[in-house]
């Protein structure tokens, strides 16, 4: 009981000392919570809109598209309109209701401007049916009844500000029309960010997926009474195995998974971050604890005079850990919840609507909150908590703080440089990698060991490098400089740790920063390299590029060729050794092409592979399959005929385009699968005639003006799109570790707080010998400077040499250049300098405003 008042006076004593330790539990704590509570509310939401709007059974055709997959041919697998009614007699239908779904029309208004989301939501066109009334109630107007109707829900028509009456254009593989909305309907459960538009079935039938008569699925009700496991079986009884049966639970499994992966991604990346965070925190809370034992020396000591043992002594530094645990993993847990809330906003930016009423907080939530929080701390404590229950009785008569122990500097010091040691062999052997798998464990291991090492190195690189900096930072600033320096190496340990903690942050920056740049750079050199098209034509979010669509730049005056560029889709290749594959990389494109990416070859040359029955392999595929030049392949095209082709060229893998891409002439395709089944393309090559570069670039921007889901650009601003995409992708990792980096200024923050109340006396003697004010304010500015640029040199050269070592993974796979980014490293230390700056405020201002006769009067 006594452990327990003695535990609770300290923690309530030095509360204000505990602050900084308890917010950075709290963030810690609020990043996993708020990344579980977000996770949990985006499964929540889907799975209630699986299971409102899948059927007890589903029948759709045996090669039916996957959800959010684009319709690649001209005509999509559908079922024969007949068969509703078919199915509709079947014993235990109730209902039998035919679908027509697609996600590959693009809905413009009257400016031309795209009506579904513009961050990467899908526009969804389907026929409206009695089923939909279970999710959709109409609000305004009428469902469409004619070929040039349409309804629209509430969501899009408020975001893009559509009303009753407004016109309406469909770019559908079949082509062009126009609809007007006559109804506006709203959604009964949350719709998570996609955009509907309702035709009729003819319309449907018609005017998007090109045939009449059919649907791309059919609805069934189960009656009351029979399951939808018997309703399954009696449709396979009575339609074969030719079709895709599905029962509500298969459906809604296949869709939670479809989304599920990209969820779990993020969810795990976001853990991820807050990982770094959890370790960053360790630091400051083992600096706090460690400072506050040893200002406590002298009081532990008289403690163990008067009969505590050390288990007392031990458990009361660690009673105080688990309040601090407790108090901030409480706050955080209820952070968490306000931080998904917040993700929830940020996402809705992105095209991912999630509304906060459905917030879905599981009981493991807090539980896991609350014991990573709390366990974190009690660990991180323990080292101190051992280290105060050492204290001997005779401490007491000593002065407060405890002696170095220099045995166990130098057993830390050796066990560092053997981590570092081990995990820098283990970055050359990454580097020095023949492939990128192989390469990628030691790049982990490297990292790894190397991060460990300089944690534990640290202390010792602090006598180091702190003097290095203070040579050519702090000597400028005269005594104060050389006092700011010396209160940085009084304690080698601390600022160590503290430097460590920000080393973190900026190593993960400075490796991302290295490899983005690399990316960027061997992309454009490998633009210039292999590119020889002026113009590359592309679909945005997915789209492709629908057949009229290319027929119509084909014709744009000033261009000497178009290329197109279509993926075959699955295609079975036999080789001479009787083996069959099954690949994906089977493209189909003009003799142009050859000129216009530019890949490498071992055998042969690429144009070669345009010839009569003739084709390409990959570097790969031949050593695999010990094909040679001349080899004859039978190919089985996806919807179409076997073909035997002469391999006539053998790519090189060493390129970063299409690496491990299989080319035909188009017309091999052409010849081999039906008109209606050849795919679009998913992307175009143009060059301009001699001397007329800018017009004929200027023209197909104009006869894309009225396409705004395909886009053209010229070299030059292909790199800037590559730049801006990979930028993006970095700020937003760079925001994440903001949070490890906040609390790695806690982390300052709270040292420099704990030394000056550790150095009050000294602080009153510096001010009576006549210190002013403001020297004292310097002094302490210089050393938190000092220190953040400790800990940004050791994070900044560490990271950069993770960055150099991916980079070389990187040239396995093509991205070769290597490009360090010297004004972000340059940014980014200068900025330590202001970090440690701002950290230092509130302790310089406090030292500065202590009372003299009080400081020194102090023990």
């Amino acid at each position: 009981m006594t452990v327990l008042k003695t535990s609770l006076r300290n923690f309530f004593a030095h509360k204000g000392r505990m602050a900084l330790s308890a917010i950075a539990v709290l963030l810690s704590v609020a990043f996993v919570c708020g990344t579980l509570v977000f996770t949990d509310t985006t499964n929540s939401t889907f799975d209630k809109l699986f299971a409102a709007t899948s059927p007890d059974v589903t029948v759709s055709p045996k090669n039916a598209l996957k959800g959010g997959d684009v319709q690649k041919t001209r005509t999509p697998p559908t079922l024969p309109a007949s068969r509703v009614e078919q199915l509709k007699k079947l014993p235990g239908v109730t209902h039998s209701v035919g679908q027509t779904d697609s996600t590959s029309v693009t809905v413009v208004d009257r400016n031309d401007e795209r009506v579904g989301p513009s961050n990467g939501g899908p526009t969804i066109t389907t026929n409206w049916k009695e089923t939909e009334q279970r999710i959709s109630k109409v609000v305004s107007g009428h469902i469409p009844r004619g070929p040039t109707e349409a309804m629209v829900d509430s969501d899009t028509a408020d975001k893009k500000h559509l009303k009753l009456g407004d016109d309406l254009r469909l770019i559908a593989i079949p082509g062009d029309f126009h609809v007007k909305i006559v109804g506006i309907t709203e959604f009964q459960v949350t719709n998570p960010g996609a955009a509907i538009v309702y035709l009729t079935d003819a319309t449907m039938q018609q005017r998007v997926i090109g045939v009449r008569n059919a649907y791309t699925s059919i609805a069934l009700t189960a009656k009351p009474g029979v399951s939808n496991e018997q309703l399954k079986k009696t449709v396979i009884a009575e339609m074969g195995p030719g079709f895709k049966v599905q029962t509500k639970a298969e459906l809604v499994d296949e869709s939670r998974d479809q989304i599920g992966s990209f969820l779990d991604i993020m969810k795990y990346a976001m853990l991820g971050f807050a990982g770094i965070a959890v370790l960053v925190g360790i630091f400051l809370i083992v600096n706090t604890f460690s400072m506050l034992v040893a200002q406590r020396t002298r009081e532990i000591g008289l403690m163990r005079a008067i009969g505590s043992s050390r288990m007392q002594i031990n458990g009361s530094v660690l009673i105080e850990a688990l309040l601090l645990g407790v108090v901030g993993s409480v706050l955080g847990v209820l952070g968490g919840i306000g931080l998904a809330v917040g993700l929830m906003k940020i996402m809705a930016g992105a095209g991912l609507e999630l509304d906060t009423s459905e917030l879905t907080v599981k009981p493991a939530t807090p539980i896991v909150g609350l014991s990573i929080g709390i366990v974190v701390t009690v660990i991180s404590a323990y080292i101190p908590a051992r280290r105060a229950g050492k204290v001997s009785p005779m401490a007491a008569l000593r002065e407060s703080g405890m002696p170095a122990d220099a045995k166990s500097g130098r057993i830390r010091g050796a066990i560092g440089v053997l981590l570092t040691a081990a995990g820098a062999a283990a970055l050359v052997m990454a580097a020095g990698a023949d492939k990128a798998a192989d390469g990628s464990a030691f790049l982990g291991l490297g990292v790894l060991l190397t991060l460990i090492g300089f944690i534990v190195i640290g202390p010792l690189l602090a006598g180091f490098v702190v003097r290095a900096l203070a040579a050519v930072v702090l000597r400028i600033f005269g005594p104060v400089g050389r006092m700011a320096e010396r209160n940085a190496l009084r304690n080698p340990r601390r600022t160590g740790a503290t430097g460590s903690a920000l080393m973190i942050g900026l190593a993960l920056v400075a490796c991302l920063s290295v490899v983005g740049s690399s990316m960027v750079a061997s992309a454009s050199d490998e633009l210039d390299k292999s590119v020889g098209a002026d113009f590359i034509i592309a679909g945005e979010q997915g789209n492709l590029i629908q057949p009229k669509i290319a027929e119509r730049l084909a014709a744009v005056p000033g261009l000497d060729h178009v290329t197109h560029f279509k993926e075959a889709g699955d295609t079975r290749i036999t080789t001479p050794d009787g083996k069959t594959t099954t690949t994906d990389r089977v493209v189909a494109s003009n003799p142009t092409f050859a000129d216009d990416l530019r890949t490498p070859t071992v055998s042969g040359k690429l144009v070669d592979s345009y010839g009569e029955g003739a084709m390409s392999v990959n570097e790969g595929f031949a050593k695999d399959h010990k094909v040679k030049m001349g080899d004859t392949l039978t190919v089985a095209f996806q919807h179409g005929r076997s073909a035997k082709l002469k391999v006539a060229a053998i790519t090189s893998d060493d390129t970063a385009f299409n690496k491990g891409a299989m080319y035909i002439n188009i017309t091999t395709l052409e010849r081999y699968v039906p008109a209606d089944q050849i795919p679009m393309n998913t992307m175009m090559f143009a060059s301009a005639k001699d001397g007329q570069e800018s017009a004929a670039y200027a023209a197909l921007k104009k006869e894309l003006k009225h396409d705004p889901q395909i886009q053209v650009k010229d070299q030059t601003d292909y790199k800037e799109m590559m730049k801006d995409q990979i930028g993006g992708l970095l700020n937003l990792i760079y925001g994440l570790l903001a949070l490890a980096i906040i609390v790695a200024i806690l982390g300052v923050v709270n040292t420099l707080a704990l030394s000056v109340v550790e150095r009050t006396r000294e602080i009153g003697l510096m001010r009576a010998i006549g210190l002013s004010r403001r020297q004292m304010r310097r002094m302490i500015r210089l050393e938190s400077v000092v220190i953040a640029l400790f800990g940004a040199l050791l994070g900044l050269g560490l990271g950069m040499a993770w960055g150099i070592t991916a980079q070389k993974l990187l040239a396995l796979e093509g991205l070769k250049t290597l490009d360090i980014p010297w004004p972000t490293i340059i940014i980014v230390f200068i900025g330590s300098a202001v970090v440690g700056l701002v950290a230092a405020l509130a302790p310089a201002f406090r030292a500065g405003r202590m009372n003299i006769l009080k400081a020194i009067a102090t023990d």
